[in-house]
């Protein structure tokens, strides 16, 4: 038999018992919640920035990070609403190379997946206990959702996993935001026929369990360009490609239209310092276009205290080991930038 059971991992109820959310904090995550389903429900016009590192690699530094992110934020909470990233899985496209802190609490350490979930959580815990920030996650592992379920304030469905009929149905049982990535190819319609199998009720196997869903209608899209056949990177957070993803989404007559433009992946062709660019260009066209300022509600960001990446065994503190990020200098400047010009 090629599977070898390692060892039992606890489970969200054992977890949750040994890291509850604290009473207190409960209901600050309660008010988080409801402005940021606000903003979907176009009830509250402030801008969305889903800001922060590619992937967490180490409590303190993601930490510090937030602390800073929370202190910008109490300056602009007129203009903007900021959820940190707390990007605990990383998805790998050969199946090489570091796949977050669920896997590897310590990124030096060989993988520990029930440690592992007990440092996520802890993680997520404290940015919502000391910044009073619930933050985003991707949703990579549908099985591992019920150990977060009570700190995320939002989902990103990645560009590898937006097809998958578990992603989706699970999606339709989230009460919050969920952002649906469009897949590596580029094509809108995988991306919109999972908003609309994620806006329907379902019923399904989930861990073990019948599960019945009711849909999730703050289910959106993401725009995080494409990669053709030859490898090269085709953006879609132009003007034109707003339009296009804004006339989709009226003749689909999905609830709560949302459109969310990640600035780096495809769209940045991987460089991270276009990530300003590409902000204010996607600023511009919400100025010039209605349509495209209702539905284009924010953006999605990477950036860490540190601009660029180092290799996993640099130890440089507030440094991706994965995807290139914006330094805090550069981050601080875009994000007064956004709040004067949104």
């Amino acid at each position: 038999m090629s599977i070898k059971y390692l060892k039992r991992i606890p489970s969200a109820e054992e977890i949750i018992e040994l890291l509850p959310l604290p009473n207190h904090i409960k209901g600050i995550k309660k008010q988080r919640d409801a402005e940021i389903r606000s903003i979907f429900d176009n009830k509250d016009h402030r801008f969305i920035l889903i800001i922060g590192p590619c992937s967490a690699d180490n409590e303190d530094s993601v930490c510090e990070y937030i602390e800073r992110l929370a202190r910008v934020q109490e300056k602009v909470k007129d203009s903007i609403l900021m959820i940190p990233r707390i990007y605990t899985n990383k998805p790998r496209t050969t199946g090489e190379g570091y796949k977050g802190m669920a896997h590897q609490p310590d990124p030096n350490k060989k993988p520990d997946l029930a440690e592992g979930i007990k440092a996520i959580r802890r993680l997520h815990l404290r940015s919502l206990t000391e910044f009073h920030m619930p933050a985003a996650d991707e949703m990579l592992y549908p099985e591992n959702y019920p150990y977060l379920e009570d700190v995320l304030g939002y989902i990103a469905i990645g560009a590898r996993s937006v097809e998958n009929q578990q992603h989706r149905l699970t999606v339709s049982g989230v009460d919050g935001p969920v952002g649906m990535k469009n897949p590596t190819s580029g094509d809108l319609t995988v991306m919109f026929n999972s908003i609309i199998a994620a806006q329907q009720g379902h019923t399904f196997s989930y861990n073990g369990w019948e599960i019945e869903t009711s849909g999730n209608s703050l289910t959106h899209a993401i725009l995080r360009g494409a990669v053709d056949s030859y490898g090269r990177n085709i953006p879609n957070y132009h003007y034109e490609d707003l339009i296009h993803a804004a006339k989709r989404y009226e003749k689909l007559e999905l609830l709560n239209p949302s459109i969310i433009v990640d600035t780096n992946h495809a769209n940045s062709m991987k460089r991270y310092a276009e990530q300003p660019r590409i902000a204010r260009e996607v600023l511009m066209s919400r100025k010039y276009d209605d349509s495209i300022r209702t539905m284009v509600k924010g953006l999605m960001i990477e950036s860490y205290l540190l601009e660029g990446k180092q290799d996993i065994d640099e130890n440089i503190y507030g440094k991706s080991i994965t995807d290139a990020c914006l330094g805090w200098e550069a981050t601080e400047k875009l994000i007064y930038w956004i709040a004067e010009n949104v």
